[in-house]
């Protein structure tokens, strides 16, 4: 293979797109950790396509936003998403693909439950504006484990194995 200043321009703008990606992907979820919807808001496309497991699927981002906002962000709701493995790819100039799987975990306080789940992602990327947006994001949860934690502190678990079929049931 003969390097060229153009093939070894193409690799180094390829690996920024995919640093781009990665970046953005780590935005949305430190945005969801921390409770700021507006971060959120602005990783995806206004039209962008939200099917997580286990919740409504939605064809715009202000109205995940607005479901984000109701259950994630209010005061003893404390997350953690973990995302590692990811496999992306360009699929054209402006175009990729993404899966990550993720660790997410939720300290519910007024349900007094610890959610941990295995979750899978497969994400669709484009560049508009100059800038990677997530168009679509889809998710499939491949375990889960929820706890009951008592006045005491003690923890009994309620479902392990297989995922409810909504969130937190």
């Amino acid at each position: 293979m003969t390097l060229t200043l153009e093939s070894l321009a193409a690799r180094i703008a390829a690996l920024e797109d995919i640093e781009a990606i990665r970046q953005l992907k780590a935005r949305y979820l430190r945005g969801c950790d921390l409770k700021q919807p507006e971060v959120v808001r602005d990783t995806l496309l206004p039209n962008a396509v939200i099917a997580y497991e286990g919740f409504p699927p939605f064809d715009n981002r202000d109205g995940f936003v607005a479901v984000f906002e109701a259950m994630g962000c209010q005061p003893g709701v404390h997350d953690l998403h973990h995302a590692t493995n990811s496999e992306i790819a360009l699929t054209g100039p402006d175009e990729a693909t993404g899966k990550w799987s993720l660790n997410f975990r939720s300290i519910i306080m007024a349900q007094r439950s610890v959610i941990r789940m295995g979750v899978e992602y497969e994400d669709r990327y484009v560049r508009k504006n100059g800038r990677w947006w997530i168009a679509e994001t889809r998710s499939t949860r491949t375990g889960c484990l929820i706890e009951q934690v008592d006045e005491a502190g003690k923890a009994t678990v309620v479902v392990m194995g297989d995922p409810p079929a909504a969130y937190g049931e």
